[in-house]
């Protein structure tokens, strides 16, 4: 059977990119390492071969993650988690190795192209931030292929969930439980998800022409679910019957906001969230959500940075969208 750098590498235990580097003789590798790739490309006779591809590509075979967390959650955040994971998987089958993009190395503060052209990483996946940080837009706007899960902005293609296709399920199955006084506590604007759901939920409720509140929450967890919850109490001038909430955690916090000013959920208040993470089916009551494909996401993101990478793809601005499902549960089911 013909040799690759996938086989190569997994017949010495090592990560494709590390054998990458060593044939291409760049990056940080031990010479121990070094050796013992040589010895056995040579011994099989992959070298030339493997050698000559490597140099013509001219690609390391690494890709950046960039994860700037606005939430303050890290690594274990419950929806982006899941799409990392599922790009990693995607990306390893083709040779990739990823690294995590940083704008710090030691005392020294650099921006986040500087690092990526240091690193020489062949192309980047934004997977969340703040999209007016200048490190991103710059970053963005160079010859680095990128694609995005949760930004829109020129020369970008960016995969993610149809945040519309979800506030219009949200609408339309309040309708069915025959709630019309409908609002909505939405996540922060830095977020263009939030904004997009926010956006269209503006759309559709001035189309009805019912009266309506939203309340924009000042966080991301659930303490800021709460708080939004109890200023939607104060600022309505009639109380909700059904509340679109933008993100499954800030929907936790809203359901003990409005418990705590003594409201049954969902037999005074149904309350809806978005994402569909692990917890919300084991949270009392259980969430009825908004589920977002997490697994395809990160999937689409992986072929289309890929694709770039390999056709040499001109930026472009492209928008995937990604469908969305409805799943009930206990917070908006009305007991008879």
């Amino acid at each position: 059977m013909r040799k690759n750098i996938v086989t190569v590498a997994k017949e010495l235990n090592l990560a494709p990119s590390t054998v990458s580097k060593v044939l291409n003789n760049n990056g940080k590798v031990s010479q121990k390492t070094r050796d013992r790739v040589m010895a056995y490309v040579k011994e099989v006779g992959y070298f030339q071969d493997a050698s000559a591809r490597i140099l013509k590509s001219k690609r390391s075979y690494t890709l950046g993650i960039l994860f700037s967390d606005i939430s303050l959650v890290g690594l274990e955040h419950p929806f982006f988690s899941s799409i990392l994971q599922s790009f990693k998987n995607y990306v390893e089958k083709e040779a990739y190795e990823i690294i995590f993009v940083v704008s710090k190395v030691g005392e020294r503060e650099m921006s986040y192209l500087e690092w990526c052209l240091t690193k020489k990483v062949d192309g980047v996946l934004l997977v969340s931030g703040n999209l007016n940080n200048p490190y991103i837009k710059e970053l963005v706007a160079s010859d680095i292929p990128c694609v995005s899960t949760d930004f829109i902005m020129p020369n970008l293609t960016t995969i993610i969930s149809d945040n519309q296709q979800g506030i219009d399920l949200s609408v339309a199955y309040a309708k069915s439980l025959k709630r019309s006084k409908i609002d909505m506590i939405a996540g922060p604007s830095t977020s263009i998800a939030f904004q997009l759901r926010m956006d269209r939920f503006h759309e559709v409720m001035n189309k009805s022409k019912n009266p309506y509140f939203v309340i924009e929450a000042k966080g991301f967890g659930y303490q800021s679910g709460y708080d939004a919850a109890i200023r939607l109490l104060e600022q309505a001038t009639r109380t909700p019957e059904y509340v679109i909430v933008g993100s499954d955690d800030l929907a936790f916090g809203a359901i003990r906001g409005f418990e705590s000013k003594g409201f049954k959920v969902p037999d005074d208040i149904s309350v809806i969230g978005f994402d569909d993470i692990n917890f919300a089916r084991i949270y009392s009551p259980a969430l009825s959500t908004i589920r977002q494909d997490k697994k395809a996401i990160g999937e689409m993101a992986a072929l289309k940075l890929i694709q770039m990478i390999q056709e040499k793809e001109p930026k472009k601005t492209e928008v995937i969208k990604i469908p969305v499902t409805i799943i009930e549960r206990a917070s908006t089911k009305i007991k008879n």
